[in-house]
This record gives C-alpha cells, structure tokens and sequence, in this order.
C-alpha cells in the first residue's frame, strides 16, 4: 500500500548534522518532443518533423548546477544558450520562452518559500511565493545511480494547458486539462530535503525526476566541497507571485504570437512558432 511520506524522523536526524554541511549537484534535463508540422498541402511533412524535432530536442538538453546547505539552495543553469532557432527547408521556428541562462531559483526548505529571478524581454523579474506541498506518495521501488541508492516517489496533478496554432496568418488557441504524474528518485545518503527545480520534500536529495516531457539526472554530487559554497537570495527585480507571473507570461506569448501574425501577412514562405513551457 501506498502510503504519504512523513518527515518527521528525518527533520530529527539532520537536525544532528554539521551545521556548515553544503553540497553542490549537477543535472542534465531533456524534452521530449511531440508536434505535427503541416506543408501547406494538407498532410503533415514526415521528414522535415523529424529534422526539426531532432534539432529542437538538441536546444533544450541544458546542465544546471544545485549548490545547497542543509536549509537554503540555488539552482542555476551552467552555461547560457540564447533563444533556440531552428531554420531548414526555407522554414523557421523560434521558442519563446522567458530568462533561459540567467534565471536563479533560490529555495527556503525552512521557511518554505522561493524566489525566482527571472527575464522577459530585458525586464527582471522576481517571483516570490511559498513552496508547492507535493504529497508525494512512496512506492517501495529503489534503485541504484551512480553510487547512490535511491527511493522513488510519485504524485499526481490535474494542469490546464493552452496551446497555439497558426493556419494561414490566422491564430487558434486551444485549452485542455491533462493529468500530469511525477517520479522522483531521491537518496537518504544526502540528507536533505531539497532538488532540482522546483522539485523539494522527500526525505533525501531528489537525484532524478520524470515530469511529464521532462526529465532531469543528476550526473555528480560533490559534498562538503574544499571551495566554499556561497548561496544568496536574488533581490532585484519587480516582485510579483507566480500567479501574477504567469498572468504576464500569457500575456506575452498572445502578444509575440500577434506580431509573428503581423509579421507572417507582409513575408511570404512558411514560418512557425511553438512555445515550449514548465
């Protein structure tokens, strides 16, 4: 039987720990990719979608560092990749998207909250809001990566979607609820209850999470490193919760969407714009 991970015990144990115990992780994240591409001749172009979904898949393969303690982590990603473009066959895809190579999440396992600097366009922003509670239910399952073994995880959480198509300069939104699972491995051998992303509240370090299309592996964990660690919280931006972020994000991609419109209706050829979120 399933059953709700409780933290008590392990709060107990790594109240035990050296105060000064930091850490840092690296992760490696990959996208599936799933989206049909029509010619213009009213059946999908087999060839050029599997070029184009190669190629997209290669932009958002990205490694992100974790730098922790036992209460606070920063994760950032290791190199910056500008905004992907796909063009071949006379054709262009651009990914909309917001911050990519500058953004920094900074978590508060204490007292449960985060904050996220991210960019739209050049304008910082700084989400501020209380940690997800995940209710992660427990399996029983374990299995080893790298040197670690590892606990899995799951929850389960219903998510409104909005998608966008373009069919001859003229823009469809659909909008669908989808159940989204996610897995997670996470180790007691590095006793804290933190992880990549968003990802937080297991017992252990969180070393791979299946999102949806998304997943990320952690690749190397250096603990207690001889280099001190420096984890500080972002503080310049404008200050908005992730409701009104993503309140503003919406808005931007239905404004970027009217300009490629625009901008299709004055050029002739084909031109595509796919927004890739969460």
């Amino acid at each position: 039987m399933k059953s709700i991970i409780i933290l008590l015990a392990f709060l107990i144990s790594v109240g035990g720990y050296s105060q000064n115990f930091t850490g840092k992780a690296t992760y490696k994240t990959h996208r599936k990719m799933d989206f049909k591409i029509d010619d213009g001749k009213g059946a999908p172009n087999a060839d050029m979608q599997k070029q184009l979904q190669t190629q997209l898949m290669k932009q958002f393969q990205k490694t992100y560092t974790l730098n922790f303690n036992k209460s606070e982590s920063v994760y950032t990603q290791n190199e910056e990749l500008s905004s992907p473009q796909v063009q071949t066959g006379g054709m262009q895809i651009q990914i909309m998207g917001s911050g990519g190579g500058t953004d920094v999440l900074y978590k508060n396992i204490v007292d449960r909250r985060y904050v996220n600097k991210t960019e739209i366009s050049g304008k910082r922003f700084l989400i501020k809001d209380a940690l997800e509670d995940y209710g992660w239910e427990a399996t029983g399952e374990t299995k080893n990566i790298g040197d670690y073994t590892c606990y899995k995880a799951t929850r389960k959480r219903e998510e409104e979607r909005t998608s966008f198509s373009m069919t001859d300069g003229e823009k469809e939104e659909k909008k669908e609820t989808v159940t989204i699972e996610t897995v997670a491995w996470y180790t007691p051998q590095v006793p804290i209850s933190n992880g990549p992303e968003e990802f937080w509240g297991l017992p252990g370090l969180i070393l791979e999470v299946q999102d949806g299309n998304l997943t990320i592996v952690c690749s190397e964990i250096v603990l207690n490193p001889s280099e001190k660690i420096e984890i500080e919280e972002p503080k310049k931006g404008k200050k908005v919760t992730q409701e009104e972020f993503d309140k503003i994000m919406d808005d931007h991609s239905k404004e970027m969407m009217e300009r490629f419109k625009n901008k299709r209706k004055s050029k002739d050829g084909s031109s595509f714009s796919i927004e890739i979120r969460g």
